[in-house]
C-alpha cells in the first residue's frame, strides 16, 4: 500500500508516495527523473544500478525504498559539484573507460565507495571491488586504469 516516505537523495529531501517495498531503483527513475542508475538485470547482480547508501555501494534494484530513511543517497547525479565532476567521473573520460557506456554510472559509483575506504587500492583490488559490476564490453583494463587515476588525483587534492 502507497504510503508518504521521505529519502534524501543528493542532499535533498524528498516526500514520495509509494509502497515502502518498492525498489528505490524506480522511485529515483520514476518519480525523481534520475536516470543516471540503470536498470540491468533486477537481481542486483550487474551492478548498473549501483548508489551510494549511506556511502556504501549498493544496488538500488534490490533495496526497498522504506529501507532507505535516514540514510543519505547519492546517485551519479549527485557526485559533480559547482560544475565539475568528481575526480572519479573525469578519469572515466580521460581514460576512455567505457564504450557502449551502460554500465559506467554502476562501475562510477562503486569506484568513489571503493575510494572512500580505500585511497590507493592496486590493481587488483580494484578489479576484486569491481566484481558485481559487469561491463559486457570489455573495457575493464581502462576502467582499472581510471580507478587508478582518479585515486592519485584524490590524494594530491587532499595534501
Amino acid at each position: 500500500m502507497p504510503t508518504v516516505i521521505e529519502i534524501e537523495v543528493n542532499g535533498k529531501r524528498y516526500p514520495v508516495q509509494y509502497d515502502p517495498e518498492t525498489p528505490l531503483l524506480y522511485v529515483l527513475r520514476d518519480e525523481l527523473g534520475l536516470t543516471g542508475s540503470k536498470y540491468g538485470c533486477g537481481e542486483g547482480q550487474c551492478g548498473s544500478c549501483t548508489v551510494l547508501l549511506g556511502g556504501q555501494p549498493r544496488r538500488s534494484c534490490q533495496i526497498p525504498v522504506g529501507a532507505t530513511v535516514g540514510k543519505p543517497i547519492t546517485t551519479i547525479e549527485g557526485l559533480e559539484k559547482d560544475g565539475r565532476l568528481h575526480p572519479v567521473q573525469q578519469a572515466f573520460i580521460d581514460s576512455g573507460a567505457f564504450q557502449c557506456a551502460y554500465c559506467t554510472p554502476g562501475m562510477i559509483m562503486s569506484s568513489v565507495g571503493l575510494l572512500q575506504s580505500d585511497a590507493n587500492p592496486s590493481p587488483a583490488e580494484i578489479v576484486q571491488f569491481l566484481q558485481g559490476n559487469i561491463c559486457r564490453c570489455g573495457a575493464h583494463p581502462r576502467i582499472v586504469e581510471a580507478v587508478q587515476r582518479a585515486a592519485k588525483i584524490m590524494q594530491e587534492r587532499a595534501r
